[in-house]
């Protein structure tokens, strides 16, 4: 039998190896109906009911009549056998393999198919089925990565580690998930208490809430304080929404202080990372998970959406949030639906008579333009056909679209028009309104073209608790780098700021700072009450470790680092849970743990460029020079169109002053990474100490035209045109410095 076939016959052969396994307390759906028949009725046919299920005739939507797609040169065929489905596909060594499909993933307007693999291991596979009706182009086979060819190696390769249910996708599509990742082994034997998303996903465990609800029942029984739950979503306030006859505007009768709601939404709508796996619904986000922040891929600079970030970190930057709305406001939480259709919903608080009107949308009554949603949530589109809206609800500014590049709601319908003509519609209808004189967005943008020039600028914006939290958090999530003494003043405020977003950033923010700044300031920070701040307040005070003052001290640094590793083990499966361990065992100096960290990064990830890179570092530091060029030439073999690693084997070569070969890996690092400043910049260093002073200006005057502003590139053409007699040059170039003003 060869290779090829005996590992297609092992494969088709894995019994799924997740399987249920009831968490202590849960009860299940049928037990929650027995007192709750219409909320699961409601619930039933849902997307969180349909999450994930077990293949079946009744639940595999796709076409598996001998259906063949042809995609990057693979030819994929779904047929049925024995009662089972299966797919003819290209496996992770690039043949073509039979797998049996276990599970369905998702319902509308995708689904997805789970394929069980080695190791515990469940892979979706990245062709899905469109549940689209036919007239809506649905109905057929389609690639989620129909633009980027795949091969095996490829992280978005359907059989990668990146792409594994069991880390990625299980914990919000399941029921008390248990991922049971095991490092030693880098397997998985992951359970769950219900297989899709069911009563107890947001209830928590139930059996004291049942035991209760039978005591009293039964007769002498009484409920107690919180029915046995755990978890309270329901508003005990008594406040609710009614319109304010001054201002004809929606406010709630009570400010609403409890966001246990919210957060338990949160934990699987939004954009973040596990830091505590622990499947209570209810507690602060950031007690198990870390919210990403507005970064730039993520979102553009005025906080839209651009990669797929689901819903939380939109919807907290509106007004909608700040005054009190949460997800039940407008969703059915059982059914998932809006509350009513179309702009019904949002006239449940603001008056249609005002709103659902031409005056107020000028478009015709009834056409798309006049919904709602066309305007202040406008929709991008994930996985090639699910259509997402933007939760920020914010009222379109084609100004910033003509400034900053962002998008906006007139112009994604109105293609055929640009900003201005938009933007002069908008004065036209509503005239010069405040709250377009300025936005974070523009602070965002500057900061992330120059955040030393913007940094006045972006302290502001995150010192001003009128602007959204998370925007004041990537606003000091931008002046990360070196330490500033002229931030340490705002630095003290936030660090006892009321959002546990903005304390973590300026956490983040002291980053390289001196021992005493560290003590006074992140130090008193490991008692936070809340997770996610305390981690990052771990990692800021690492170096301390290293030099601690006294015996008490050295035990609460201790216990500090402890739970800082404890959080990154959480996704133990990730090597940059490694890498990050490594750089905190580097910061309280501990080379030895921090090489044990990097190679267990290796070791799972053959391919994890940085792992070679902090590798070498480490063997360079410990004077082991041969071993780390070793190290950085055995990354290349595995990534050779990694520039990264060719620009640190060239900044080891220069080390050994070995000239000629430092430019040739340097020249591979700066071809391949053509918009990188520092490749170039130092590319042209070596090139001049190489003898070739032309080539190096060459080099150097290119990359500057790429990067008019790097101050780095104008003063080393400077001083290398002067050095050669190019004094004309040299005061060009100065002139082109001097305009930048100062650092």
């Amino acid at each position: 039998m060869s290779p090829t076939r005996a590992l297609a016959l092992f494969v088709v052969l894995l019994a799924p190896t997740a399987s249920a396994a009831r968490s202590p307390g849960h009860v299940g759906v049928a037990v929650c109906a027995e007192c709750h028949p219409a909320e699961t009725a409601r619930w039933r046919g849902s997307h969180h009911d349909l999450a994930m299920t077990e293949a079946s005739e009744q639940t595999v939507l796709g076409d598996f009549a001998d259906a063949r797609i042809e995609v990057h040169g693979v030819t994929s065929r779904f047929f049925r056998r024995d009662g089972g489905f299966y797919v003819d596909t290209e496996g992770p060594d690039g043949a073509i393999h039979t797998y049996r499909i276990d599970y369905t993933f998702g319902w509308w307007p995708l689904q997805q198919y789970l394929i069980a693999f080695p190791g515990g291991r469940l892979q979706p596979l990245g062709i899905a089925w469109d549940a689209r009706a036919p007239e809506d182009g649905g109905q057929r086979w389609f690639h989620l990565y129909p633009d980027t060819p795949l091969t095996p190696e490829h992280p978005l390769h359907w059989t990668s580690r990146d792409q594994t249910w069991n880390h990625q996708c299980a914990e919000c599509h399941s029921t008390g998930l248990r991922k049971g990742y095991d490092l030693a082994e880098d397997r998985y034997h992951t359970t769950w208490s219900e297989i899709d998303v069911a009563c107890e996903a947001c209830h928590d465990a139930g059996a004291t809430h049942v035991a209760e609800a039978r005591a009293v029942a039964a007769g002498p029984g009484q409920w107690s304080a919180t029915k046995g739950l755990r978890v309270d979503l329901r508003d005990r306030d008594g406040g609710h929404w009614v319109i304010d006859p001054e201002h004809g505007l929606p406010r709630r009768t009570v400010a609403r202080t409890a966001q246990h709601e919210l957060d338990t939404c949160a934990r699987c709508h939004a954009r973040r990372g596990l830091i505590h796996e622990d499947p209570t619904p209810g507690q602060p986000l950031g007690q198990t998970h870390r919210l990403a922040l507005l970064e730039p891929g993520r979102y553009h600079p005025d906080g839209q959406i651009l990669d797929e970030v689901f819903v939380h970190g939109s919807f907290i930057q509106s007004r909608m949030y700040r005054h009190g709305v949460t997800c039940s406001d407008c969703h059915d939480p059982h059914d998932l639906q809006p509350r009513a259709p179309g702009n019904a919903v949002c006239a449940r608080c603001h008056t249609a008579t005002r709103y659902d009107a031409p005056a107020h949308h000028h478009h015709p009554a009834g056409s798309s333009g006049a919904a709602c949603v066309a305007c202040h949530m406008p929709q991008r589109r994930y996985m090639v056909i699910d259509e997402r809206a933007d939760h920020s609800l914010r009222i379109p500014r084609p100004d910033l679209s003509r400034t900053l590049g962002t998008p906006n709601a007139c112009n994604q319908c109105h293609q055929d028009r640009d900003p201005a003509w938009a933007e002069a519609a908008l004065t036209r209808w509503y005239g010069t309104r405040p709250e377009r004189a300025s936005h974070f967005g523009e602070v965002l943008h500057a900061g992330r073209h120059d955040p030393r020039a913007a940094e006045p600028r972006l302290l502001r914006l995150a010192a001003d608790r009128a602007q959204p939290a998370i925007a004041r958090a990537s606003a000091l999530d931008l002046l990360r780098g070196a330490p500033n003494p002229r931030r340490e003043l705002t630095l003290r405020r936030l660090l006892d700021d009321s959002d546990p977003l903005v304390r973590a950033a300026a956490l983040d923010a002291l980053a390289g700072a001196d021992a005493a700044t560290l003590r006074a300031l992140a130090l008193p920070r490991l008692d936070d009450p809340v997770r996610a701040v305390r981690m990052i307040a771990a990692r800021r005070v690492a170096p301390l470790a290293a030099t601690p003052r006294d015996a008490a001290e050295a035990r609460r640094l201790e216990q500090a680092l402890d739970d800082y590793r404890a959080t990154q083990l959480a996704t133990a499966e990730r090597p940059e849970s490694h890498l990050n361990i490594g750089l905190l065992e580097l910061d309280a100096r501990r080379p030895e743990a921090a090489e044990r960290a990097y190679r267990t990064a290796l070791r799972l990830d053959p391919g994890f460029v940085p792992g070679y890179v902090n590798l070498a570092d480490i063997q360079r530091a410990l004077g082991r020079n041969a071993e780390a060029e070793r190290t950085l030439r055995q990354g290349l073999v595995q990534r050779p169109e990694a520039a990264t690693l060719h620009h640190a084997l060239g900044l080891a070569l220069i080390r050994q002053q070995r000239w000629p070969a430092a430019v040739e890996a340097l020249g591979h690092a700066a071809h391949l990474a053509p918009d990188n400043a520092r490749h170039a910049y130092v590319l042209g260093l070596a090139q001049a100490r190489a003898g070739e002073p032309e080539t190096a200006l060459a080099t150097l005057r290119a990359a500057q035209r790429r990067h008019p502003e790097d101050r780095d590139l104008l003063v080393a053409i400077v001083d290398l045109a002067r050095r050669h007699g190019e004094q004309q040059l040299a005061l060009d170039y100065a002139t082109k410095l001097q305009r930048l003003g100062p650092p």
